[in-house]
């Protein structure tokens, strides 16, 4: 199935409920307190811990889990699309370590400051102040542009 067909998420999920139902049993056996959430070709992973320490081994492990599962269905994983990103509500300077998934094939993560998923924009401390600012702008630069655009119509007014 192409990519944009009306089939293509119905058939993805049917191919990726058991890849799930897998995935869960193995981080239920290993006690990892590890959320998945997905969409369509989209998954992440979600950790909750005051330490960063524990939160990166526990997104490592299960990261290792996915890959494994993942390569045993036949995908692939785009190791350059990977991202981590932290969440605190800390009003002091915050600096997240990096998550090293080299040991596994992947990449050094270094924890973006803003995270962008399915059209939204979020920050460490989940104010929606960046997701308004880029659709304020896009907004005001999409007005600029139909004035421009009107004049070249010769008397179309905005």
């Amino acid at each position: 199935m192409g990519q944009g067909s009306a089939l293509s998420p119905i058939l993805s999920t049917l191919y990726l409920s058991l890849f799930f139902h897998i995935f869960e049993k193995y981080i239920e056996n290993l006690d990892l307190k590890i959320s998945t959430l997905s969409f369509v070709d989209d998954g992440l992973l979600i950790t909750q811990s005051k330490l960063f320490h524990l939160s990166n081994a526990c997104l490592f492990s299960s990261y290792n889990i996915a890959l494994t599962l993942l390569s045993k269905f036949g995908l692939q994983v785009e190791h350059s699309k990977t991202e981590v990103f932290h969440f605190s509500r800390a009003y002091s300077t915050f600096n997240p370590p990096s998550l090293d998934l080299s040991p596994i094939g992947g990449l050094l993560l270094v924890p973006k400051n803003t995270w962008k998923y399915l059209g939204f924009i979020f920050d460490r401390k989940l104010c929606f102040h960046k997701h308004i600012d880029y659709y304020a702008n896009k907004a005001i630069s999409m007005v600029k542009c139909m004035k421009i655009i009107s004049n070249s119509t010769r008397g179309l007014i905005p």
